[in-house]
């Protein structure tokens, strides 16, 4: 038996060290050369193997905060405003404290730590060495000092002291990853001069909107900038010299000198690497207009990878998949067999492969006929798979966008499945991702579930993982009303309130408008009236003289609508005084409906002030409700001279 397991795992081993089959297709040629395999003696755990094994015998608690939010419970945010403000002052606070330790680093040499954790002591901010040398020009290419190491670089050629290639290629690395330019300082404490808005929830006016990338000033490649200088200086550039060059070219938006560069390399006989064709492969769909032309470019620098045998990578097929996004209807029909290459190069496809798939069918806006079943077929792909960041488009909120765009609520439950798998959280983001992602998942549910699970969902989630903004509660107030639950409404008010959102006006008169349209039973309409004076109290002045929402003619009606409907005509009285207070004109369907109560009532006395109200704002049913409070009540000849000089002042103004 033991022979028999030896010479299998041999010719397994045999096997697997043999030259793969060179794969041919429609354009890709790659040879790949054997990698020697090396069976470990022993298996090597990680240091948090065991808290790792621990953790995943827990389950989350719907009813505690978040994680980071427990070193102080006392400041626990309970509304979305509040946990912006507690997630900015701590970040800022860490960023205080870095700015002062890097600033001060001989107050903070006692390393207290055991093992010694770099990234809590004190950065070197100040070069060491003095001297005009290599070192100290390495020493400013490690410390990320642009402008320094190209001054100290200058001084060495006027020194005429000679500087390696890998240095100078360490210095083109550093000039172009960063624009030439030095780079933004971290954790330094900036003034802010206003409060930003948040961008989930009222449209912003132009100076409180959230700014876009298109908005902002965009580093540009200047012409003869210190890399191509330095560069020009090169006797003999390697391949190295030409790929910094190249990249840096790519990302700052220079794609036709890139090319240009990349046919100089090919002229000086070298052979491009890796990086150099995923750049240019990026670069392909803006130097050409035309879709055919723009994959022939793709395919012609794929066919120049197999004839200098360099093997691609994950970032590679997602390269030429980010690029058919931009050939229209061919990126449709050459999607598919790149991610069959990408399997039978033995390249397993990352979240980035999956979403560039996903763009290139689903486009905002565009019909989704025949194309649902994509979707799914992705969805079976990455369902139950655990992955770790690879690419930069690495995320998951993008398959949960194209489930709302399709409204298939199912493939959205596969994707929050799939968070829940390894370390797939770690996908999200940061918070705004994390907010985005729960704010689609939510709208889905709202448009596609029933009120029961979507409650459920929502009483797991909120408000300790999400802070729903107010357009995802009026997205619930809409699940409400469509599967007619409209009782649950002032406990949903309640939630408004607690959330921070009590402030907000559409939302508001949403809530209002669904109390005020149907009646409901007399429980119902208790509940309701209790949730109409609390939203009263809304439109109240608040702190320091400042009115939080103004009142319209439509929030008064509805209001007194609900009040009529519990039979509270004295706080609905009250609240028809402010149309006047807040030069409202009130509708004649209001004025009908609230004659019809004062007449159950018998009050003569409201019946004839209504009148005056309505001859007040010059209302054309004046002369209507005048007839009727004759014809109805019995009146004094006080109240009915009244009346008669109403009717004399109506007929004078038509």
């Amino acid at each position: 038996m033991a022979s028999s397991c030896s010479q299998a795992l041999r010719r397994h081993v045999c096997k697997s060290c043999t030259i793969l089959q060179m794969h041919v297709s429609f354009f890709f040629i790659f040879i790949f050369f054997s990698e020697e395999i090396v069976i470990p003696k022993k298996k090597t755990w990680s240091k948090e193997a065991v808290l790792q094994a621990l953790a995943s015998t827990v389950s989350r608690d719907p009813t505690a905060s978040d994680y980071r939010l427990q070193d102080d419970p006392y400041l626990t945010p309970k509304t979305s405003s509040e946990f912006k403000l507690f997630s900015l002052s701590q970040e800022s606070g860490k960023n205080a404290a870095k700015y002062f330790i890097n600033t001060y680093p001989k107050y903070f040499q006692k390393d207290y730590a055991q093992p010694h954790i770099p990234c809590l002591m004190p950065e070197t901010l100040e070069a060491q060495i003095e001297e005009v040398s290599e070192a100290a020009l390495i020493e400013r290419i490690h410390m990320r000092k642009v402008e320094a190491a190209v001054d100290l670089y200058d001084q060495l050629q006027q020194a005429g002291t000679p500087v390696s290639l890998d240095v100078t290629n360490q210095l083109l690395d550093l000039i172009c990853f960063y624009g030439d330019s030095d780079p933004a300082q971290e954790n330094v404490p900036k003034q802010r001069s206003e409060e930003t808005e948040d961008v989930q929830d009222e449209p912003q006016t132009k100076k409180g909107r959230a700014s876009k990338a298109s908005d902002q000033l965009k580093a540009a490649w200047k012409e003869n900038n210190n890399a191509e200088r330095i560069f020009a200086l090169l006797s003999e550039p390697n391949t190295h010299s030409y790929s910094a060059l190249i990249r840096g070219m790519v990302k700052y938006c220079a794609y036709s000198k890139a090319f240009s560069t990349y046919t100089d390399l090919l002229n000086n006989r070298l052979k491009a690497d890796v990086n150099t064709f995923n750049a240019l492969i990026t670069a392909a769909p803006e130097v050409k207009e035309k879709y055919n032309e723009k994959w022939e470019l793709i395919v012609d620098l794929l066919k120049e990878m197999a004839e200098q045998k360099v093997k691609p990578n994950l970032l590679t097929l997602n390269a030429v998949l980010k690029a058919l996004r931009h050939c229209g209807t061919l990126g449709k029909s050459q999607a598919f067999p790149v991610i069959s290459e990408m399997k039978a190069l033995s390249i397993d496809p990352s979240l980035a492969s999956y979403n560039h798939l996903l763009n290139i069918f689903y486009k905002p806006g565009a019909p989704f006929l025949g194309q649902t079943g994509i979707l799914q077929e992705v969805m079976n792909e990455v369902s139950g798979k655990s992955f770790t960041p690879q690419d930069p488009d690495d995320g998951i909120c993008l398959l949960l966008q194209r489930c709302l765009l399709t409204k298939d609520i199912e493939q959205a439950y596969r994707v929050h499945e799939l968070l829940g798998v390894g370390e797939n959280w770690r996908l999200l983001g940061k918070d705004l991702q994390q907010n985005i992602y729960y704010a689609r998942f939510f709208s889905l549910l709202c448009m596609m579930e029933n009120i029961d699970v979507m409650l459920k969902w929502y009483r797991d989630l909120v408000p300790s993982v999400y802070y729903p903004s107010s357009n995802i509660m009026r997205d619930l107030l809409q699940a409400l009303d469509t599967d007619n639950r409209l009782d649950l409404i002032p406990q949903i008010w309640k939630d408004i309130k607690q959330l921070g959102h009590a402030n907000r006006q559409k939302l508001v008169e949403d809530l209002l408008t669904l109390m005020a349209r149907e009646k409901q039973n007399q429980e119902v309409q208790e509940s309701f009236a209790e949730c109409a004076l609390d939203i009263k109290k809304m439109y109240d002045t608040g702190d320091r003289g400042k009115v939080i929402m103004s009142w319209t003619a439509t929030s008064l009606s509805d209001i007194i609508s609900v009040l009529l409907a519990a039979q509270r005509r004295q706080d609905a009285w009250e609240i028809l005084k402010l149309f006047k207070t807040h030069n409202r004109v009130p509708s004649e369907e209001l004025l009908n409906k609230f004659l019809m109560c004062i007449m159950e009532s018998g009050e003569v006395n409201h019946a004839v002030e209504l009148v005056q109200i309505s001859a007040g704002f010059c209302l054309p049913e004046t002369p209507k409700l005048i007839q009727r409070v004759q014809q109805e009540f019995q009146l004094s000849e006080q109240q009915k001279n009244i009346l008669s000089d109403l009717e004399i002042q109506t007929f004078n103004s038509d």
